[in-house]
């Protein structure tokens, strides 16, 4: 298309008064998005609250500066060009770490990142598409907020049509295009995709966007859609048998192998009895940094290692591998990995750009919330792990655990969908915080995204920076057990907090707080008009009197003692950090020693080894750690 006929089309999309207009014609700036959904809808006649529901679970109608998704999605509309997206992006290892983390066995080589399919299935080509529908180049559609918002209508309606339904007005007409919108191949993930849509219209929304365009949803609570329609979209069926999910997701089942291969090696995971022979305390988040299909490929290898759920970008579908009786390999820590379960998200740490979808982030949190409730799991930070939140094990493997899921994963918005918003819950001056900085105003500073030394894309963050003094000119804090000096990349966690996490306020400053954190005071920058953290009630323990300092553990074993004569006695190795008098850090619960020994592929041998030792979960620094109960005193926060 010529680039006047081109220039033509945009221009009411765009909002841009044309030429001969005055200024007063144009609308304000921050209404141009609405305008253009309403402009976009009127053209393709889709009901403007079905294309912003649709959008909404792609992107909460952000345009995130043309950059595209980690499944190569562009713009409001998250229109899929995977192949212009991501066949040249670079990625990186995040660690080094023994996936297993169980000193009893010999290490496993580091987890790798998966290979993207030669052949990209529909869901990732449906910019090309739209390109079709309305003349638009694709550049357009990538780049143009308002273009890509008349291609997603574009697609909306072709969907329609393509089911012999007409264009209606009624939005309740439309079940069947959204399904179809999804990209979803078969019915069930369809249906969880329209579902969420047609929730979100029913609620409403209202947000101002990553490009400060305020977009308003009005609420339609009693839409209730024809699901019947789903019926024509000729997608397969789907079975959830044999998977561990919500009815509100769509799930299925495809197993890590559980394969013996001699001489004592096996994999891919270990047959376990959770939660009777022991409970099940966290639930650990991960990204894949590797794409849908070659993630599927290697959790079905079974010389490689494992996690109990996949989650897909483009429409939050899961995919189930690991039972939760059973212990998958993927925390890089065996007393974690032996009371988690493990969720990767199709995405990648270092790619801020490479952004998460709304339908992810709200099939995750529902599994999350299926999940905490089934298992007794509290909904916090300190139970809800990212996987860089994990402690080593030894003094050893600190320097090469795992950074994911990394800066860029919006914990606030998590949180808020787990139905545990983080709010204030005590009064201005209290002693505890929760770290809670505004993710789209908070945008610190990452380097290593391409090349060491190079800035990574200014993006929004859940991470808070820490310095030694309250100057953003002070020396950054200082991990000990890292062995290196604290840098801003993208993979150093030694001088940061994360979103939801909690700690003792060590002293204030005008607008800087200080923490305890690594036995060190920490400051960050919290200034009243926005605050980087907000009071926090909570339990705390300080050494106990008459103790200068405890040590620090990664992981609560049991006294030598408790172990019987066929299981191997686990050294219980302090970290090099310690917690010093009249420092304090939160609780997150009391928990006994423990350790699971299965190192055979025959259960007969596994046992599960409690002690007398008891421990307290504590943040402590960026990642949690353990100290004996008898060595600190416990005491509330209100």
């Amino acid at each position: 298309m010529p680039a006047l006929a081109v220039a033509a089309l945009l221009l009411p999309l765009l909002g841009a008064a044309p030429s001969v207009a005055g200024p007063s014609d144009a609308p304000p700036a921050t209404d141009r998005l609405q305008r253009a959904f309403a402009t976009a809808a009127a053209e393709y006649r889709v009901p403007q609250s079905v294309l912003l529901g649709v959008s909404y679970l792609q992107s909460r109608w952000d345009a995130h500066g043309g950059a595209p998704s980690v499944t190569g999605g562009y713009g409001p509309l998250h229109l899929t060009d995977a192949r212009t997206a991501l066949e040249g992006a670079s990625h990186h290892d995040e660690g080094t770490e023994d996936p297993r983390g169980d000193a009893a066995r010999a290490p496993l080589p580091p987890k790798a990142r998966a290979t993207r399919a030669a052949a990209l299935p529909d869901r990732l080509t449906t910019l090309p598409r739209a390109a079709e529908l309305t003349g638009l180049s694709a550049e357009a559609l990538r780049t143009d907020p308002a273009a890509n918002v008349s291609g997603g209508a574009a697609l909306l309606a072709a969907a329609q049509r393509e089911l012999g339904e007409p264009l209606s007005a009624d939005p309740a007409d439309w079940y069947g295009a959204v399904a179809r919108f999804s990209g979803a191949e078969d019915s069930a993930t369809a249906a969880a995709y329209a579902n969420d849509v047609f929730e979100v219209i029913r609620a409403g929304e209202r947000r101002t966007t990553d490009a400060g365009q305020r977009v308003t949803l009005a609420a339609r609570p009693g839409l209730a859609p024809d699901t019947a329609r789903l019926g024509d979209a000729g997608l397969r069926a789907a079975s959830a048998a044999g998977t561990e999910c919500p009815k509100s997701v769509s799930c299925e089942w495809i197993p890590a192998p559980y394969v013996e291969f001699g001489d004592g090696d096996y994999g891919n995971h270990d047959l376990g009895n959770r939660p009777a022979s022991q409970r099940i305390r966290y639930i650990v988040v991960h990204d894949t940094e590797g794409a849908w299909d070659g993630v599927l490929n290697m959790v079905q290898d079974p010389a490689y290692v494992s996690w109990n759920y996949t989650l897909r970008s483009t429409d939050g579908h899961i995919a189930q591998h690991v039972k939760a009786k059973d212990v998958a390999w993927h925390a890089g820590n065996w007393y974690v990995n032996a009371k988690s379960i493990g969720l990767e998200h199709e995405g990648f740490l270092a790619e801020p750009d490479a952004w998460y979808t709304e339908a992810m982030y709200r099939s995750s949190a529902r599994l999350v919330r299926y999940l905490a409730g089934k298992y007794d799991i509290p909904l916090d930070r300190q139970h809800i792990l990212g996987h860089d939140t994990v402690p080593g094990t030894t003094t050893a493997t600190i320097p090469g655990m795992h950074t994911d899921p990394g800066p860029y994963w919006d914990w606030r918005h998590y949180f808020r969908l787990l139905g545990r918003p983080l709010e204030p819950t005590a009064g201005r001056k209290s002693p505890l915080v929760t770290i809670r900085p505004d993710y789209s105003a908070n945008r610190p500073e990452y380097t290593g995204c391409e090349k060491a030394g190079e800035s990574c894309a200014t993006h929004g963050s859940s991470a808070v920076r820490l310095y030694s003094d309250h100057d953003v000119n002070a020396p950054l804090i200082k991990d000990i057990g890292l062995g290196s000096a604290p840098t801003t990349g993208v993979n150093d966690l030694s001088s940061r907090v994360s979103t939801g996490q909690q700690y003792a306020v060590a002293d204030r400053w005008r607008d800087w707080t200080a923490i305890w954190y690594l036995g060190q005071k920490a400051w960050f920058h919290n200034p009243a008009k926005n605050p980087a953290a907000v009071p926090a009630s909570g339990r705390v323990i300080t050494p106990r009197k008459g103790l200068d300092s405890v040590p620090v553990y990664g992981r609560a074993y049991p006294e030598k003692a408790a172990y019987p004569a066929d299981v191997p006695a686990q050294a219980v190795s302090p970290l090099p950090y310690t917690l010093g008098k009249g420092q304090k850090y939160v609780v997150g619960e009391k928990v006994p020693g423990e350790y699971y020994y299965a190192v055979g592929f025959d259960t007969a041998s596994h046992r599960v080894v409690r002690g007398e030792d008891q421990y307290f979960e504590i943040q402590y620094g960026h990642r949690v750690g353990y100290v004996r109960a008898a060595d600190v005193t416990l005491s509330t926060v209100r």
